[in-house]
């Protein structure tokens, strides 16, 4: 789009300044705290239409541009989000899921939360461009610190992002308060794979999970197995909790895009680039051997016990 064209000159000059090709290959040995991370990037996107940044749901999808907007709806659809709902979407990168969501599904009102200020900003001419201004608040907030009211909210979501958070227990917690009784939780999120094969394939899977856990800031508390990982949300309260791999519905698309699809290797940034083009020959099962895709939701329960 060209109000996103425009976006992205206006952020030119503090991309380069903190973005350069130094900045960044220094973020490979060394990654920044999340909100530099995300500030440091500027607007860059991995699409051409709109500035998605997931990794897309590639079951039906044939191009980026159809696997990130994917993604965001089977989160939107497993939150069950509906016209009467008040939903808190944390970590919402440029506001393109919100902007989706309340075209596709008319939530009563979206409030999102981001830690990167260039993410609030920008976000917030997108949806006021948009003519969303009424129905969707971009601020700036910690999804571990939330500022906002007790049980003030139907639905929480996190579309990729939970396994930045300091930590994803503490959010959990966050988002249990935040929530009315029967308020849903739905997240798309990155965890550890299950350990499988023998010796050596264990050692390349742990030997994968390390190195893109540090190349994705997540941090060794946010290291959950699938059975930690829903015990993580019983512990803080939730019940109906489900927890399902999409791992082959996620990674090996967004692979096999990066190999065939040239415009879109080029928008990543120049340290992913360099770091991923040696990966480009290697098949996906064996880069993303370490870490699983996960959908999860699960549901405050009522006061009284009541199932719905």
């Amino acid at each position: 789009m060209a109000a996103d064209a425009h976006l992205r000159d206006m952020t030119d000059g503090a991309r380069i300044q903190g973005g350069g090709l130094l900045a960044q290959a220094w973020a490979i040995l060394r990654p920044p705290a999340v909100d530099a991370l995300y500030g440091m990037l500027g607007t860059r996107a991995f699409t051409a239409q709109g500035l998605w940044l997931n990794l897309g749901h590639w079951r039906e999808a044939r191009s980026i541009e159809e696997a990130c907007p994917a993604l965001a709806l089977l989160l939107a659809e497993a939150a069950a989000i509906g016209p009467d709902d008040t939903v808190v979407d944390v970590g919402f990168g440029f506001a393109d899921q919100d902007m989706l969501w309340a075209k596709r599904f008319a939530p009563r009102r979206i409030t999102g939360l981001n830690v990167t200020p260039l993410h609030v900003r920008l976000g917030r001419v997108r949806v006021r461009r948009a003519g969303l201004g009424d129905t969707i608040d971009l601020r700036e907030g910690s999804a571990t610190a939330m500022p906002l009211p007790d049980e003030s909210c139907d639905v929480v979501t996190a579309l990729e992002c939970a396994f930045h958070f300091d930590t994803r227990a503490d959010f959990l917690a966050e988002a249990f308060r935040v929530l009315r009784p029967g308020g849903r939780i739905a997240l798309a999120d990155i965890i550890p794979a299950a350990q499988a094969g023998g010796a050596l394939r264990r050692r390349w899977q742990a030997a994968s999970w390390r190195a893109l856990a540090r190349a994705l800031s997540i941090s060794d508390a946010n290291a959950d197995t699938q059975q930690t990982y829903a015990a993580r949300f019983a512990a803080a309260g939730f019940d109906a909790v489900e927890v399902r791999s999409i791992g082959a519905e996620v990674f090996p698309g967004f692979h096999q895009a990066l190999r065939e699809d040239a415009a879109f290797f080029a928008r990543l940034p120049a340290s992913a680039r360099i770091a991923y083009r040696p990966l480009l020959r290697f098949e996906a099962g064996a880069i993303y051997a370490g870490l699983d895709y996960v959908l999860a939701t699960a549901r405050k329960p009522f006061a009284d016990g009541r199932a719905t």
